[in-house]
């Protein structure tokens, strides 16, 4: 099977709407309030997530308009194979962020520490659970230098379409 086809269940807004200056990860997004809109003949599938204090999203990278198996990612710059990095520039442009779900009115999600583009279309989305989607003492390859950047680090015009 070469091609797979998901349906996008819902959209997130956020206040960011170029790459440019967006943070990179969730944690450099602290405070950063979003919404999901679910579409409506997905709404009974949030029953009971409202009882989560964090959600697995995944969506689709929308402005990645191209790919490259070896890239520069932030907070390096050393090159590395795409699968070592989370930079959007993929085979396949999935985004995953972690997110802080603060409450669930219908088909409307309030998150917090969105690191996503305005109008991102929404692929799934899962329920965060500490004791088993953490891994405290992982290894992060070349990340174990420059990690705690992602608090900090935005993104830049590295992966835009126009470059």
């Amino acid at each position: 099977m070469s091609v797979i086809h998901y349906k996008t269940i819902g959209i997130i807004h956020t206040p960011f709407t170029s790459a440019d200056a967006t943070p990179i990860q969730p944690t450099g997004a602290a405070g950063v309030k979003g919404t999901i809109h679910i579409k409506q003949e997905y709404q009974d599938g949030l029953q009971d997530l409202d009882g989560f204090g964090k959600i697995i999203v995944l969506y689709h990278l929308h402005h990645v308009q191209q790919e490259h198996l070896v890239v520069t990612p932030f907070l390096d710059s050393r090159s590395h194979g795409v699968f070592a990095t989370r930079a959007p520039t993929r085979p396949n442009p999935i985004g995953l962020s972690i997110l802080t779900l603060n409450r669930v009115e219908q088909n409307i999600l309030h998150v917090e520490n969105v690191d996503m583009l305005n109008e991102s279309p929404v692929i799934d989305i899962k329920p965060y659970i500490p004791s088993v989607d953490s891994f405290a003492d992982e290894h992060i390859g070349w990340l174990a230098k420059a990690h705690e950047q992602f608090k900090h680090a935005q993104s830049d015009n590295r992966f835009s379409k126009n470059r």
